[in-house]
């Protein structure tokens, strides 16, 4: 039996005026664990009181994930605003820190998508307290919960907040706000808060620098981006290849092509830690692509050797599909000489090409480059062979399907193609009845164990006992995946 006073808390009152006992706080205790039920007893009997906080600080139970993900399941559906306080305080635990996942769950499970009043609301609750101060600590937990939400007006709200209850926001607290306006390319703001940061004596991190540059490069303000590379250095600073980078992207996106390159002979120039990495060179040949200068994204395959940095796949994945693009197919195949040399194999780099081709629309180019992949002895990956396999089924191209995807998987020694083609091309065998080649297409699902899928699995067993093959018919339709 439950003491009375914790028994009017299962208690609501409908428009009739008729108690309804709530059936979820009754099964509290017993569909969570016992630490959860026990850190939920002291919630709710210290429900409407204000001493809530130190109430939890008596509790000896084991606070872990488990334990909050369960207190927060269950106050969910009626008390947000105690499963936020809940949340705030176990992040305070000196026992307990929450992981990037638990605010995530916090966030979702608590509706601050929908109602970020909860948030405000909680906060008022501590300035009303007199027996309770908020820390910046405590902030901290609240603004990582408005980081989860992508909140900036919530954010930018909750660092005024604390300025309003005397704590101190530092370095860490303004970085938050700061990332989750330039997210939102709020950059006059964020701004704002940068100058706000040198008023009260505050300097502005890595952090800081590199989250303002890239906000300001994604937003085409370019020169402000630069003008920050040059004063970080100031703060002590000293840009590294992720602030180049940012910059990088967004001189690529908004200024010129040429000054990228510039840009990029600077970082090889400084080297230390401005030197740029792969990722950094894939950005800038990315961009060229896309502006439709593939031939002039060759050079910087030389800038990468005569730096000591090898291309990737992705890459070269996207200097062959801009040079297919652009019609230059003769370089396509010199750079897929030059960089088998350097470690991608031939394999992939004419899987890209035939990938290329295809999305471009240069199906029977595609189709014949694919063909020569195999009579050459290369094996196509996966997603190239199920690609063109897709195709010739859809052309209702059944036979030309069922020799290529014979030759296919003696290239590649496996499997290397999406289950639901077999089906497909075992249903096209059938309907055109080709039973010769439907029978040794059932017989290679047998052993590989592929299951038949979608509607034609009935006509394929019935289509393979019709021609004789019982055992072949009663063993295709036994696989079960």
């Amino acid at each position: 039996m439950l003491p009375p006073s914790i028994s009017r808390l299962f208690l609501k009152t409908n428009s009739a005026n008729k108690p309804i006992f709530l059936l979820k706080k009754v099964l509290l205790f017993t569909t969570c664990s016992s630490s959860a039920g026990e850190f939920l007893g002291h919630l709710l009997k210290n429900k409407n009181g204000s001493g809530m906080e130190k109430t939890l600080n008596t509790v000896k139970a084991k606070l872990d994930a488990k334990c909050v993900n369960g207190v927060l399941e269950k106050c969910a559906v009626d008390d947000p605003q105690m499963g936020l306080r809940f949340f705030i305080w176990a992040g305070l635990h000196p026992s307990y820190r929450h992981s990037s996942y638990m605010f995530s769950r916090a966030y979702k499970l608590l509706g601050f998508d929908r109602e970020p009043q909860i948030i405000q609301d909680v906060i008022e609750v501590y300035r009303l307290q007199n027996n309770y101060v908020p820390s910046a600590r405590m902030f901290k937990v609240i603004l990582n919960l408005c980081r989860e939400g992508k909140d900036a007006n919530l954010g930018l709200w909750v660092l005024r907040k604390m300025k309003e209850l005397n704590c101190r926001p530092d370095t860490p607290v303004y970085n938050v706000v700061i990332r989750l306006l330039c997210e939102k390319g709020v950059m006059d703001e964020a701004m704002g808060l940068m100058k706000e940061m040198d008023l009260i004596d505050l300097r502005p991190d890595m952090i800081t620098y590199v989250v303002m540059i890239k906000g300001l490069s994604e937003v085409g303000r370019l020169e402000e981006a630069c003008g920050l590379t040059k004063a970080m250095r100031g703060h002590g600073c000293v840009p590294n290849t992720v602030t180049y980078s940012a910059l990088l992207d967004g001189i690529c996106r908004f200024g010129s092509l040429e000054r990228a390159l510039e840009l990029l002979r600077e970082m090889e120039k400084d080297g230390g830690q401005c030197k740029p990495n792969v990722v950094t060179y894939t950005t800038v040949v990315q961009n060229f692509v896309e502006k439709g200068q593939s031939i002039e994204a060759l050079n910087i395959l030389d800038q990468m050797r005569d730096f000591g940095c090898k291309p990737n796949r992705v890459l070269i994945c996207a200097l062959i599909q801009g040079l297919c693009k652009d019609g230059h197919m003769e370089e396509a195949h010199k750079v897929i000489n030059r960089v088998a040399e350097g470690g991608i194999p031939y394999d992939s780099c004419y899987s890209f090409v035939v990938l290329s081709l295809f999305r471009i629309g240069k199906l029977k180019e595609a189709e014949m480059c694919f063909r020569r992949m195999l009579a050459g002895g290369l094996k196509p990956d996966g997603l190239t062979s199920s690609t063109i396999m897709r195709w010739l089924c859809q052309q209702r191209r059944i036979l030309d399907g069922y020799h290529l995807i014979d030759a296919i998987e003696q290239s590649a020694g496996v499997s290397s193609i999406d289950s639901d083609i077999y089906s497909i091309l075992m249903a096209g065998l059938c309907e055109e009845n080709h039973l010769v080649e439907a029978a040794k297409l059932a017989s290679v699902m047998v052993g590989k164990g592929i299951q038949l899928k979608g509607p034609c699995t009935k006509n394929v067993i019935e289509c393979l006992r019709r021609c004789g093959k019982e055992d072949l018919a009663s063993s295709i339709g036994s696989i079960k995946c």
